[in-house]
């Protein structure tokens, strides 16, 4: 298919001019209560103007006690924030852009000092990178709640003039944990058997069908992970096939999880200068501490292979067993990758995170024969200095 990046193509009612779309990316660009700031609405009108084919917001949190550790999360658990998004929605759509809002419980994924409350999970088990507690296995009652608290930023998301939400069901966080035998070993109705795993998905696609109707509900999924007995392939199509007996509207399709390292942000180099500044564990070393860890880290942290395209194969089996569109993501940076994942059939739509964080107009810059390659060098400086600052490109050195 010639240019089959451009073609326009649909995910529910919801029409898009291009198949090139700004994955969710934290921002930190939210008060401190999680409402969504003027500086966020401004980005969002960039990647509008810059040609995006839809945008999907950093993840937006439905309940405090899942709450991330980065800089300033956006939230959507009170009406109150409703009126600030429908700003954000409005100034998108005059620029002929959709925009879906990301929803997420960080679950193990965070810490109770960020939170002022206890880490919850499916099971108790601990994270081995935020590590401070042991998460308690959610009850009953509080996977109710959780169910109703995702459905309820679903409501408000669609009062705001979110042309849809994602369910993030990917890179560890609560939805995913519940998803992976890693991190799910329950023996209740809520574990065990794929069908039990996913149940606390169904029961929020089942509740918010009565409450929003046909309103699109995507997902994003890991299709594999490093964890030992963890996420792989043949388990996620399993799911994907479950979310579209679920009525979701499209599988954004991914990997990794926090523990992973770099699984989901692959680079060629380890970003160490980043990691020593922003990273809690580490920022407050004493410099000759750091000094002394340095050549460890580079030593025995190991950047996954390939660099590049790591998830379009998995986004292939995954297309084969669904009749909904499906996305992939991750170390996808040119238009030749985007034309040959699209024209061999391996994806309905390509998403990018930190190509949009360099040039916010890169797709424009693809249409108009400006250039055929994202200028970002995989640093992950912008990734790891999410931590304490708000979105910003680095290019591989430390800026205040």
């Amino acid at each position: 298919m010639k240019e089959a990046a451009f073609q326009p193509m649909s995910i529910g009612a919801v029409n898009l001019k291009n198949r090139v779309i700004r994955s969710a990316t934290h921002e930190g660009m939210a008060e401190k209560d999680g409402c969504p700031t003027k500086k966020l609405r401004e980005l969002y009108a960039r990647l509008a103007k810059g040609g995006a084919g839809a945008i999907i917001t950093g993840y937006a949190g439905t309940q405090q006690n899942g709450r991330c550790p980065l800089h300033r999360m956006l939230m959507i658990d009170q009406d109150r924030f409703i009126g600030p998004y429908h700003a954000i929605t409005e100034g998108v759509h005059e620029l002929g852009a959709p925009i879906f809002l990301q929803i997420a419980h960080s679950g193990r994924q965070t810490r109770s000092s960020i939170t002022g409350m206890p880490t919850v999970a499916p099971s108790a088990i601990r994270d081995k990178f935020y590590s401070e507690d042991m998460p308690a296995p959610l009850s009953e009652g509080e996977i109710e709640g959780i169910i109703d608290s995702f459905v309820g930023g679903i409501e408000r998301a669609k009062r705001a003039g979110f042309d849809g939400v994602q369910l993030h069901a990917a890179h560890g966080y609560l939805l995913s944990e519940f998803l992976s035998p890693y991190s799910n070993r329950r023996g209740d109705q809520w574990g065990g058997t794929t069908e039990n795993r996913f149940r606390i998905v169904r029961e929020i696609y089942d509740r918010a069908r009565r409450a929003v109707g046909d309103y699109p509900i995507l997902a994003k999924l890991n299709a594999y992970d490093g964890r030992k007995g963890g996420m792989r392939l043949d388990e996620a199509v399993r799911v994907a096939r479950l979310l579209e007996e679920s009525g979701c509207a499209a599988i954004e399709v991914s990997c990794g999880t926090s523990e992973d390292g770099f699984y989901m942000t692959r680079g060629p180099k380890l970003p160490i200068d980043a990691i020593f500044t922003h990273t809690f564990k580490y920022k407050s070393l004493p410099p000759w501490q750091k000094s002394l860890m340095r050549p460890f880290a580079t030593l025995f942290t190991r950047q996954p292979k390939p660099l590049a395209k790591y998830n379009v194969e998995a986004a292939a089996a995954i297309k084969s067993q669904v009749g909904i569109p499906v996305i992939v993501v991750g170390g996808i940076a040119s238009l030749a990758d985007i034309e040959g994942i699209l024209g061999e059939g391996k994806a309905d739509a390509v998403s990018m995170s930190r190509p949009f964080v360099i040039e916010p107009n890169i797709v424009k810059k693809f249409q108009e024969g400006k250039q055929d390659r994202s200028k970002c060098i995989q640093c992950n400086f912008c990734v790891i200095a999410a931590e304490s600052k708000p979105l910003r490109c680095y290019y591989g050195k430390l800026k205040e």
